[in-house]
């Protein structure tokens, strides 16, 4: 394995919402608050928060990343799906087609989403100079070692994501499962191998 060096974002639960969702749990017209600007790039954590209710139990403040997309999803862990008692599969985000649904409640309304739970697919976002440098393409599978002082860990079918539109960017999105069974710290900027 060869060392690069890669920013590793550890993504709680999180929410993503449609123009319409938005405008249905929040108001018509309602922007979302900026709480924090996400690593490479793009997009940022809401002040907001909405709840989120499966058929087992409820999650009551969970975070809306924007900005706002096509399709509204929920990003969950394992462990948060079994929680909930959904059964959801792991998914690049995005691919929803036969996921289950859940029921999101905000401030100004409700909402049943028929698909979008998804645990998310680990995988590592590179700019183009990454690309051209490492000969990765998107969908390019590779197994990244993750070393940290209390148990470093490899992570196999970590799936690699071109963004065309970075030039220099390599940041690795895993969950609060896999950044937990890695001892991972609360800081970031591990260096990892594949």
């Amino acid at each position: 394995m060869e060392k690069k060096e890669v920013f590793v974002d550890v993504s709680a639960r999180h929410v993503h919402l449609s123009r319409e969702d938005q405008d249905v749990l929040f108001g018509k017209g309602y922007e979302l608050q900026v709480h924090k600007e996400l690593a490479g790039g793009g997009g940022f954590a809401s002040v907001e928060q909405i709840a989120i209710e499966g058929p087992r139990s409820t999650f009551p403040k969970v975070r809306i990343l924007g900005p706002c997309r096509k399709q509204s999803q929920v990003e969950l862990s394992k462990t948060d799906a079994r929680a909930l008692g959904v059964d959801a599969p792991v998914r690049l985000s995005g691919d929803l087609e036969g996921t289950p649904g859940i029921r999101l409640i905000g401030p100004a309304g409700e909402l049943v989403l028929e698909k979008g739970v998804i645990i998310a697919k680990r995988h590592v976002h590179i700019g183009l100079k990454q690309q051209k440098e490492w000969g990765l393409n998107t969908g390019d599978t590779v197994a990244v070692r993750l070393d940290t002082e209390d148990r470093s860990l490899i992570f196999g079918d970590t799936e690699i994501r071109v963004q065309a539109d970075q030039e220099d960017l390599a940041l690795m999105h895993i969950d609060t499962d896999e950044a937990n069974a890695a001892g991972m710290k609360p800081m970031n900027g591990y260096i990892v191998e594949f």
